[in-house]
């Protein structure tokens, strides 16, 4: 009898192209780790959203940083299936639910579509499957029973809990003592846990929520289940990379983590936890309880995905950034700059300077294979249009070679803008220029002037130098 994980695998099976070898950071043993060398889809689980509000730069942050990495593996050559959660119900859902008057599932459903809108925004599109939790009723019960066969849940009176001090290495992936892991307890339980640390997996039913069938009487489930049915209903015996949000490392990764371990009578459930760092504001972390946060639409209004995508991957996903509205001014700066250096390597043709785009490749891809450095990666980009823009006229094959080397750099970073249609020809704009430049001449003003507005009005834009006139489709 095949599973859905047997299924997955063979329906999914995509023989390797490449053999490069990617390193990203683990965060239990503290090293990097190879990934992506088998043959089969690497299996990527990601912590999704709880929708219970507007996605805002946190979540940008997190997301933009994964959408990049499924794509930089895909590049090198490695097929990989992105599975992603969405937190459908939960506390903090029914909290704003009874606030709007709405019901926990329509509130929900509204802001997942605010969700999706955000990452089309974003330019995230490497997800594979966005899989709601309440879609997974029936595998989370299932985990449930599994636990309780094996003496793992205990009842109280407001739900089923999970036996921490059965598992003698809780803790290993923040390395907490006992001590420090009890946390997040509520007055009312407490006491009657067995363990402080234990967790809730099924929630009995309260008046006015949402609430399902099961062996236990109706209720719906604890967080911490809801990622473990969907990720081992997708891929079953192991996952390759979890990645989250730093804030979600304890206690809900470690959590998670208890649960497979339980269920697998093995720690090995997973090659490598990711995590990516926190954003502050003015040195706090960015969040909807601190009411901190900057909701993505309002970046929609002033800044395009390129300039967003461009200040979070100039930093390393897994350290903490210090958001500014300067760093986003910044970045639509070299985003034009890199834009500028691109179309005049379009227009290069015959002798010029020789670059040596090679080293700049190499220089790239060795520091994204090093646990995905797309600060310094970037940094190569920006000094490659440097020297571009630089050369009065750049040789034809190096045109060529640098103009692959950021096309190929943007399928996975997306920081160059999409060239809005015109309708223009090439051949026309070059035709309108130098008419614009013999009108000058003549000292004709007015006439050049038009034809500067109306290309603008195409969406072209004309920078005078000392060498002529230069023009780009924005």
């Amino acid at each position: 009898m095949y599973t859905m994980h047997d299924l997955f695998d063979q329906i999914l099976f995509i023989p390797q192209r490449h053999a490069y070898i990617v390193k990203l950071k683990d965060e239990i043993s503290g090293k990097l780790v190879e990934i992506g060398t088998s043959s089969y889809p690497m299996k990527i689980y990601v912590c999704g959203p709880t929708v219970y509000d507007k996605p805002h730069l946190g979540h940008l942050r997190t997301y933009i940083a994964y959408d990049a990495m499924v794509k930089y593996l895909r590049h090198r050559g490695t097929p990989v299936f992105y599975l992603q959660n969405i937190t459908d119900i939960d506390d903090k859902i029914i909290n704003r639910a009874l606030e709007t008057g709405q019901g926990p599932l329509v509130l929900s459903r509204e802001y997942t579509q605010n969700y999706i809108d955000a990452m089309k925004y974003a330019g995230v599109d490497s997800v594979n499957y966005y899989a709601m939790a309440t879609n997974h009723i029936k595998d989370i019960i299932k985990q449930i029973k599994r636990l309780e066969m094996k003496g793992f849940t205990y009842n109280l009176p407001d739900g089923i809990y999970f036996r921490v001090w059965m598992l003698k290495n809780y803790g290993r992936l923040k390395r907490q003592s006992p001590e420090e892991q009890k946390t997040g307890t509520r007055a009312k339980v407490a006491d009657l846990k067995e363990d402080q640390r234990d967790f809730v997996l099924w929630k009995f039913k309260k008046e006015g929520e949402p609430s399902w069938k099961s062996p236990w009487g109706e209720g719906r489930p604890g967080w911490h289940i809801e990622d473990t049915a969907i990720s081992l209903s997708f891929f079953g015996r192991k996952i390759d990379l979890h990645g989250a949000g730093r804030d979600l490392l304890f206690p809900h990764n470690e959590a998670e983590l208890s649960i497979m371990t339980a269920l697998k009578n093995s720690e090995n459930v997973c090659t490598l936890w990711s995590y990516t760092g926190m954003l502050r504001i003015n040195g706090e972390k960015m969040s909807k309880s601190l009411n901190n946060f900057i909701p993505f639409d309002e970046l929609k209004e002033k800044y395009s995905r390129e300039e967003v995508r461009f200040t979070f991957l100039s930093s390393l996903y897994s350290s903490d950034l210090d958001f500014s509205w300067s760093m986003l001014e910044e970045s639509r700066k070299n985003v034009s700059y890199i834009r500028r250096s691109y179309e005049k390597l379009k227009k290069q043709s015959g002798k010029g300077v020789s670059i040596d785009v090679g080293t700049y490749r190499e220089l790239l891809y060795r520091n994204m294979d090093d646990d995905f450095n797309t600060r310094v990666a970037i940094s190569i980009l920006i000094e490659l249009a440097s020297e571009i823009m630089k050369a009065n006229n750049v040789e034809e094959n190096s045109a060529l070679e640098a103009k692959k080397l950021f096309d190929d750099a943007n399928t996975f970073l997306g920081i160059m803008p999409e060239q809005r249609e015109t309708g223009i020809p090439d051949q026309s704009i070059e035709s309108l220029v130098k008419l614009r430049d013999l009108l000058r001449k003549k000292k004709l003003y007015a006439e050049s002037d038009s034809i500067r507005d109306s290309l603008n009005n195409a969406g072209i834009v004309m920078e005078d130098g000392e060498n002529g006139t230069i023009w780009r489709r924005e």
